[in-house]
């Protein structure tokens, strides 16, 4: 059963900006690595509100988050490695 509703979860941005998803989720819905989904990122400490982009999921859980929408947050090159994010799963 692919992902077919909203799933919104809180997690850490990684180095190299990615994102893990939790293994319940992941387990819950069966997400496979060729299934395009449409994920909303949040910053909960910058108060920007929230950029949307369509992604695949790596085959270790993570999702990578392109520099576009990180610089979109006013994020500079060091990155935000470490800080806490809101992040929306929907089918595409």
């Amino acid at each position: 059963m692919p992902l077919t509703e909203k799933v919104t979860f809180t997690a850490v941005l990684q180095k190299a900006n990615t994102v893990q998803v939790p293994q319940a989720i992941r387990w819950r819905f069966k997400i496979e690595s060729d299934q395009v989904l449409k994920l909303g990122v949040n910053f909960s400490a910058l108060h920007k509100g929230w950029q949307f982009f369509y992604a695949r999921m790596h085959k270790d859980g993570r999702i990578s988050v392109p520099k576009l929408v990180l610089g979109l947050f006013g994020v500079e090159k060091a990155g935000l490695a470490g800080s806490v994010v809101e992040v929306t799963l929907e089918p595409a």
